[in-house]
């Protein structure tokens, strides 16, 4: 039996008031049952660590060895402590802290050593121990770093639960707040759309062009690759690439002839008439830089500001090529529609000067039926066409 056991008093066992009949504060029915395996090679030290525990109302094990340790963690007991001797033959204590910091990283350890050298205890700390108790130990003095160690964890793990439980929280709330931005965006969408049918009403010999053109413009963006927050953006200022013509007097929009330079200038107003109407609505910012645009050339030949090549925004440069599609693929009083086959030899003729050419190919790398069948769609009504891409 080692020196250091010879010192342990029997009283330290006992609760102190145990002859008065008062009932330890060590083992009061409200403490929760805590359970701590005993690490020790030595079985007289364990039987007395044990019994100080059991007088405090903990719940112990014990391990005869370090490899024994890791036997009863890795057989599925879980423990809220492990008081471990440093010097052990099999597997001493710094190794076996090692092996279950890795696989019990919840487990706080205290290390048991006789060795009084501060390098030692040093050493334990900075391999993961909690704390360190020098041998011989009072009662107290196990009680209380048992203590600082339980509470410590406890303080870890509680830290853990409200971190995973704010993480949730701010999840849900970030859910619930994308659901109602969604739903906004839908009720802004659906407002614009109502814009589009009045100017469709209104301008009947195009009625049905917005939806068509907006339909195409995203078909195109979407074979580019284009994010879906892009191609959201580019369909809205497709779908609105007219709304500056609300501002244009009836006389000159619904007049059946052909307009004068007058006329023509104020025709082309409407370019920046949408733009002014647009920008000031946040959600439409860049939406009605493509409004602004959807009349540009790539070549610099276009209007309003005769802008050329990247200096046109690329939505409006998709949008040039749908709206060519479905204005050489539409009737009109003055001319019959003509093939989609037509409308690709077209706008392949002018690629590169009123066209992108990037977008020119890809558009032409698109097989014919995606055109008759968004049309079939949009005409017939029988699938309403969300200009949103909330569908996509």
């Amino acid at each position: 039996m080692s020196d250091y056991f010879r010192n342990f008093r029997v009283s330290n066992f006992k609760s102190r008031n145990a002859k008065s009949g008062h009932i330890s504060r060590y083992t009061s029915s409200t403490m929760p049952v805590e359970r701590i395996l005993v690490v020790d090679d030595e079985d007289p030290i364990r039987e007395i660590v044990c019994s100080m525990l059991a007088a405090a109302n903990y719940k112990t094990r014990q391990a005869s060895s370090g490899l024994k340790a890791l036997a009863i963690l890795d057989a599925g007991e879980e423990f809220e402590l492990m008081l471990s001797d440093l010097m052990m033959a099999d597997l001493d204590g710094i190794g076996l802290l090692e092996r279950t910091k890795e696989g019990y990283p919840d487990m706080p350890v205290v290390m048991v050593t006789a060795v009084h050298d501060i390098s030692v205890a040093l050493a334990a700390i900075r391999n993961g121990a909690y704390d360190y108790l020098l041998k011989p130990f009072e009662r107290e003095q196990l009680l209380a770093t048992v203590r600082r160690a339980l509470e410590n964890r406890r303080l870890k793990m509680e830290n853990r639960a409200y971190q995973t439980d704010l993480e949730r929280m701010v999840e849900a709330r970030t859910e619930q707040l994308k659901s109602a931005m969604a739903d906004l965006e839908r009720s802004y969408d659906i407002t614009l759309e109502a814009l589009g049918d009045a100017l469709d009403l209104k301008d009947a010999e195009t009625q049905g062009h917005c939806k068509r053109v907006t339909a195409f413009t995203i078909a195109i963006a979407r074979a580019m690759g284009l994010p879906r927050d892009q191609i959201a953006v580019i369909a809205r200022g497709a779908f609105l690439h007219d709304i500056g013509k609300m501002a244009i007097p009836d006389k000159i929009l619904l007049k059946p002839g052909k307009l004068d330079p007058d006329e023509i200038t104020e025709m082309r107003e409407h370019c920046y008439r949408g733009y002014q109407m647009l920008k000031k609505i946040p959600f439409l910012t860049e939406a009605a830089a493509i409004v602004y645009s959807h009349q540009e050339f790539f070549d610099g030949t276009g209007y309003p500001r005769k802008l050329k090549g990247e200096e046109i925004p690329l939505g409006a440069r998709i949008f040039a090529v749908a709206d060519t599609l479905d204005a050489i693929t539409s009737d009109r009083p003055y001319r019959k529609a003509r093939s989609i086959a037509e409308a690709r030899k077209e706008i392949e003729l002018w690629s590169g000067r009123q066209f992108d050419p990037d977008v020119v190919q890809k558009f032409l790398s698109m097989p014919e039926n995606i055109w008759i069948d968004l049309r079939k769609d949009i005409d017939s009504q029988t699938n309403r066409f969300a200009y949103s891409t909330a569908k996509s």
